[in-house]
């Protein structure tokens, strides 16, 4: 876990002249307020790629997926985190791309400078970036995109295949491993100070590079079997030649600045004390807190606060009142609410999640204050560290050591990695509790979360994957687990697959590319009233023929 150096701010601030500035792919544009790419010193461009990488990840793992994925339901200006409200003008690739062309540029400077570090790190970057926008979308510009510069038989990328999207970034990554094999002192150039994930530390890059490799590989494993086992067999059993991220202490994470909004925590009430502002909208989902309470979970008190006053149920009538700090309510007064909002009422004295998609999450749990985004004393509001702007555990999480080990442990369960499953999934779960910081609870704890096949597996990375919940989204499509349920207010019966190609951006722009690609997505029956097969329930390549999630 890094912290980025306060000599670095200036540096840093970068980010926001580099990547807010969402660019057309059928331009390229120089933002005048800020510092061109083309100028800028090598080391400047890495924290502007990992940082612009870093928010992504946990605007989608804190915010979107978190809601699809029921960690958390808002209970204010919800639609789109409840309940899926995505179309074709919700989400653009732009800000993805901006970050690659940064990266581009930082690689093609690696290479004049014949800096294999920083060339090493730049596929990896590269890599992830491309990672997300498939895994998001499906198929999307990859050997035309980032060459606008050439001329304007470019202007119009062809979309490639979400199988060759992934073929490059496995290329990628391998070689990567092999630029970051050498021994520390054979690189130059490094600056440890401008590199905010791993101070300069090519082992550690190198680490994330295969750890990065085996999650893609693992992200084919239904849809082409043989490959899978072919690159996770190859890295597992070659740790001389393929070492991974096995420790919480070398998990890819960034720390925030937190002296400006730009820098800081997403829901921090430090520069954001609205009182319906983000921290306030945002609460636990009952999904996520009743696996959590079930399984005696200490993370749960680090991501929570308890609620402030808990209900009990009393005789008589007519009785709602406070005493000794917890509201006392009579039968006839949870008849009436019931009637009101169509839902019941969680009686536990410590945490109450609100379900995932009703209608009525405002007035959840018998909550006194009625309007969107308000304090509820009945239910779990988020820790009181989410109302920071910085900290210890506040941190982009890029991948971690957790995720490695359930990866092991699937790949050991299909026999394509050795060791038996029981003993990674036991070393997934103990590397999340050191990340949180409840590394000593984990021997009370384990005894409780026996391992018991994939569903224990995943259901674990599933919770390890707090505040990073995108990546849990990837393996509920993949497998179908954890076996999550919509509520009455969601858009579809069902989770959605995928992000729709954003019209303005995506489609209109570059229209007889983006409508092969639609072409090719196969509707599912929820696609509803989605007028092609450009739907958030439409499979991609890689979900197609799988018979999953569904």
């Amino acid at each position: 876990m890094n912290k980025i150096k306060n000599s670095f701010i200036i540096a840093l601030a970068l980010v926001f002249t580099f990547v807010i500035s969402c660019k057309d792919l059928d331009e390229l544009n120089i933002n005048p307020n800020g510092v061109d790419p083309e100028k800028a010193d090598l080391n400047l461009l890495l924290p502007t790629i990992v940082t612009g990488v870093g928010q992504y990840v946990v605007s989608l793992g804190f915010d979107r997926f978190s809601g699809v994925m029921q960690h958390t339901q808002k209970d204010g200006w919800s639609g789109n985190h409840n309940d899926y409200d995505w179309d074709n003008s919700s989400t653009s690739w732009s800000g993805y791309y901006s970050i690659l062309r940064n990266n581009d540029e930082y690689y093609k400077k690696a290479i004049e400078g014949e800096n294999e570090f920083h060339q090493g790190v730049a596929l990896v970057m590269k890599a992830y970036t491309f990672g997300l926008i498939t895994d998001l979308w499906g198929d999307a510009p990859y050997l035309e995109a980032l060459k606008a510069d050439l001329g304007e038989e470019f202007f119009k990328p062809v979309f490639d295949s979400q199988k060759d999207i992934y073929t490059g970034i496995l290329a990628d990554l391998e070689t990567a491993n092999t630029l970051l094999s050498k021994s520390s002192d054979s690189y130059s150039n490094i600056s440890p100070s401008q590199d905010v994930l791993y101070n300069g530390d090519v082992t550690k890059w190198r680490k994330f590079a295969n750890s990065l490799a085996l999650r893609y590989y693992m992200r084919l494993s239904l849809k082409e079997p043989g490959v899978a086992e072919q690159g996770i067999r190859n890295i597992a059993s070659n740790p001389g030649t393929y070492p991974l991220i096995t420790s919480a202490a070398d998990d890819a994470t960034v720390s925030y600045i937190g002296l400006s909004p730009a820098d800081s925590w997403p829901t921090n009430t430090v520069f954001n004390p609205d009182p319906s502002g983000t921290y306030m909208r945002l609460k636990l989902c009952a999904t996520l807190v009743d696996v959590l309470q079930d399984l005696n979970d200490p993370r749960l008190g680090v991501w929570a606060n308890k609620i402030e006053t808990p209900l009990e149920l009393v005789d008589g009538e007519n009785i709602d009142q406070i005493i000794g700090g917890v509201r006392q309510i009579s039968q006839d007064i949870v008849d009436a609410y019931e009637l009101s909002w169509s839902l019941g009422v969680d009686y536990d004295p410590e945490y109450v999640g609100i379900p995932p998609s009703v209608f009525a999450a405002p007035q959840y749990n018998l909550n006194p204050n009625l309007d969107q985004g308000v304090f509820n004393p009945h239910a779990s509001h988020l820790n009181d560290i989410y109302k920071e702007s910085a900290g210890s555990l506040l941190l982009m999480r890029i991948m971690s050591a957790a995720e490695v080990h359930f990866i092991l442990a699937e790949a050991a369960l299909y026999g394509w990695a050795s060791g038996t499953p029981e003993g990674h999934y036991a070393v997934g779960i103990e590397q999340s509790f050191n990340a949180w910081g409840v590394g000593d609870a984990f021997g009370n704890y384990i005894d409780g979360a026996p391992y018991s096949g994939l569903e224990s597996i995943i259901e674990q990375k599933w919770i390890a994957s707090w505040t990073a919940a995108a990546e849990s989204w990837f393996d509920y499509r993949r497998t179908g687990l954890p076996d999550l349920q919509t509520g009455e207010s969601a858009k579809r019966a069902a989770l959605p697959l995928r992000f729709y190609y954003h019209y303005d951006d995506e489609i209109a722009k570059n229209t007889v590319n983006a409508e092969a690609a639609i072409e090719k997505l196969e509707p599912t029956a929820f696609k509803g009233n989605d007028i092609s097969n450009n739907s958030a329930w439409s499979k991609t390549w890689l979900l197609q023929g799988t018979g999953k999630p569904y």
